[in-house]
């Protein structure tokens, strides 16, 4: 299964960027085989940041989002591309891995999990 982790970093050791829409970098990973590649977060500074972070998941195919929050605009492009979306994720890239691997994390997420522009500077 493709997921995408919101990453403060480009390395699995990264902390989990609590912001999704306005993180540093997505790490899409195949959570069978650990493959991953690192994207960079380009939608960060204007508005619209969650509607392209959202399209850029369903581009890559992505099935399941793992980050620290998610606003509306984000979650109802993520759903309507069917991806689930597991937000209140901390520590590392790898613990939030692991975590997905075992079963260990709480239901997908029925809703945003903040406001819209949460993360804006």
């Amino acid at each position: 299964m493709k997921i995408c982790i919101t990453a403060q970093g480009d390395q699995m050791e990264a902390p989990v960027d609590p912001r999704f829409g306005r993180c540093a970098y997505f790490l899409i990973i195949d959570s069978q085989t650990g493959e991953m590649s690192a994207i960079h977060n380009n939608g960060g500074a204007s508005g619209g940041s969650g509607v392209q972070a959202g399209q850029t998941m369903a581009d890559h195919q992505v099935e399941a989002v793992l980050t620290g929050n998610v606003g509306p605009n984000a979650y109802q492009t993520l759903q309507a591309a069917g991806i689930a979306v597991y937000a209140g994720i901390s520590g590392t890239v790898q613990e939030a891995l692991e975590c997905f691997r075992q079963g260990d994390l709480p239901s997908p997420m029925a809703g945003p999990s903040v406001e819209s522009h949460f993360g804006e500077a």
